[in-house]
């Protein structure tokens, strides 16, 4: 699968930056509880604060998961499934107006893109990665 000639540091690199942007998201939902749990209640989810510990821990799981190659199946999916489901619940463009309805509309975008690169891992997760522990396969 990662023949070509540097494909393996192709594949590896597109790792540690699409996972690192989850890691530092999810680190994030902790160091600004109080403001995404606002947020969250705001925009009608149970649990808010409960809601931005558990995606938190999500996204960094998963980022670290599609770093290291430890259950990136797992991994994956968990970030796929988030950006969509927060696309959809966050991101509600269309019940907004102006500037708001382009802002939300420019996270939703975001979200689904993120959650297509998310289900492509998914997708090459039952192969032996480069640079990786290939735990969990």
């Amino acid at each position: 699968m990662f023949e070509a000639t540097g494909a393996d540091l192709v594949f590896v690199l597109a790792r540690v930056i699409f996972g690192s942007v989850f890691v530092y998201l999810g680190i994030n939902h902790f160091l600004n509880l109080e403001a995404m749990a606002g947020y969250a209640e705001f925009k009608g989810l149970p649990a808010p604060t409960l809601s931005v510990l558990g995606s938190g821990g999500l996204l960094v799981f998963g980022g670290l998961s599609l770093i290291t190659g430890i259950l990136p199946a797992i991994g994956a999916g968990g970030l796929a499934v988030f950006l969509f489901v927060s696309a959809v619940m966050m991101h509600d463009f269309w019940n907004m107006e102006g500037e708001d309805a382009q802002n939300e509309l420019n996270s939703f975008l975001k979200n689904v893109y993120g959650a297509g690169a998310a289900l492509v891992f998914l997708a090459v997760s039952n192969a032996t990665w480069p640079y990786a522990l290939n735990v969990g396969f």
